[in-house]
């Protein structure tokens, strides 16, 4: 399997769960209750996760922990945000990007759970190529 199948299969996984998250609890909790039942939905489908993966940040060849925090890192591979805000803005999608930047990883999501179909919450973004 090529790395670009791999990726798109633990994406598929991610946004598959995230759904049946959101099916469940519908909108309008706090981040950490769809960070935790996305991690554990994603636990039971046998994916690796981490949650509050520390983001160093490098300057000039030094690391630095300036308290950035991804929400979900996936298969060491992906990283997810989670929002349950009103509309993504921006500062979200910056945010994001940082992240996938800084981590080095190839994928993104950014999940907002404040919608009613969550598929017009989600937004992917890539590191370079695939």
């Amino acid at each position: 399997m090529s790395e670009r199948d791999r990726l798109n299969k633990i994406t598929e996984t991610i946004i598959g769960a995230a759904i049946q998250v959101h099916r469940t609890l519908g909108p309008g909790l706090l981040e950490s209750a769809y960070v935790a039942c996305l991690s554990y939905e994603l636990g039971k489908k046998g994916l690796v996760v981490e949650q509050q993966k520390p983001v160093p940040l490098v300057y000039e060849e030094v690391k630095l922990e300036c308290g950035y925090r991804m929400d979900l890192l996936v298969e060491r591979s992906v990283v997810v945000e989670v929002k349950p805000i009103d509309a993504l803005a921006p500062i979200h999608e910056a945010q994001t990007l940082s992240y996938l930047r800084l981590s080095g990883c190839k994928l993104a999501l950014l999940i907002n759970f404040n919608v009613t179909i969550l598929k017009d919450g989600i937004r992917r973004f890539i590191n370079g190529s695939l």
